[in-house]
């Protein structure tokens, strides 16, 4: 827009919270904003509103950790970070840099690793901060188009990017990605624009066209037509994550890694909806 266009409006963001554990006998039980392995948060500052999401890996199970615990224990730091004004709103990295260290220096013992996306919203200009480390992101979206979105960052086929603690022993063997490696952006935003922040278990199952779908039922952005879309999207994925025969996005990312893959990919889902809209207080 020409200069006179400068809007003097501060902007927020409204956002809703839909997801699936993978093991479903648990039904959609969230503890805090925890789904499966999956969590999340939603923050507010009055210079910014802040979310963001993360994905326990897995594969810690195996050694008897609770790969939910990391996740969340992140993510809980980050919120409170948050709250606490700890942060500048164009350094999201920085936030997941804080929170890590504090996490390193935990009292508690903690084990795990996670992937973790930052978004943040910078009220006055108007500006979408955000930092994606692993394959977790987000997408941006105006007139039914993704206008700009977070990239994927993977060592190898499945095996994204991650933060982790280590015990002692298995230091060097397990992946261990800095905050800094985090992939960060800067994007200007308008109002009524679509912010689509989600785990893996989303866009492994559900191409951006079909989210496009689900995104052009969303009327206008009062909270319950944005919980309603984000269920409908986070319920679309989960079933397609159980369908055999379906070519799913990451089966097709199998493929291109010379893997039979068909189906979908069972996995944690977590969604947070959003749309920019004006500061109330």
């Amino acid at each position: 827009g020409g200069l006179s266009q400068t809007d003097s409006r501060d902007y927020s963001l409204v956002t809703a919270s839909c997801g699936f554990g993978k093991d479903f006998r648990k039904g959609i039980l969230k503890k805090g904003m925890c789904y499966g392995d999956d969590a999340c948060f939603v923050a507010r500052h009055r210079s910014a509103d802040v979310l963001g999401v993360a994905d326990g890996v897995g594969g810690w199970r195996d050694y008897g950790v609770d790969p939910s615990q990391f996740s969340g224990t992140l993510m809980r730091t980050c919120e409170r970070l948050v709250k606490e004004g700890r942060f500048v709103p164009s350094n999201p990295v920085g936030i997941l840099t804080t929170s890590y260290s504090e996490l390193l220096q935990n009292k508690v013992p903690l084990l795990g690793s996670s992937t973790a996306c930052i978004v943040v919203l910078d009220r006055t200009s108007h500006r979408l901060h955000t930092a994606n480390l692993g394959d977790s992101g987000f997408l941006v979206v105006r007139g039914g188009e993704v206008v700009h979105r977070s990239d994927e960052q993977q060592h190898y086929f499945n095996t994204p990017f991650q933060l982790s603690i280590a015990p002692p022993e298995a230091e060097g063997v397990v992946l261990s990605d800095s905050p800094d490696a985090a992939d960060s952006t800067t994007f200007d935003v308008q109002l009524g624009d679509i912010i689509l922040t989600a785990t893996d278990g989303l866009f492994d199952n559900m191409p951006d066209y079909m989210i496009l779908q689900e995104l052009k039922k969303l009327k206008n952005s009062n909270y319950e037509s944005i919980q309603q879309t984000a269920r409908s999207i986070a319920e679309q994925a989960h079933e397609l994550a159980y369908d055999p025969t379906y070519m799913s996005p990451f089966a097709q990312f199998a493929c291109d890694n010379g893997l039979n893959v068909r189906g979908g990919k069972p996995d944690d889902i977590t969604v947070l909806l959003s749309i920019v809209a004006e500061y109330t207080d």
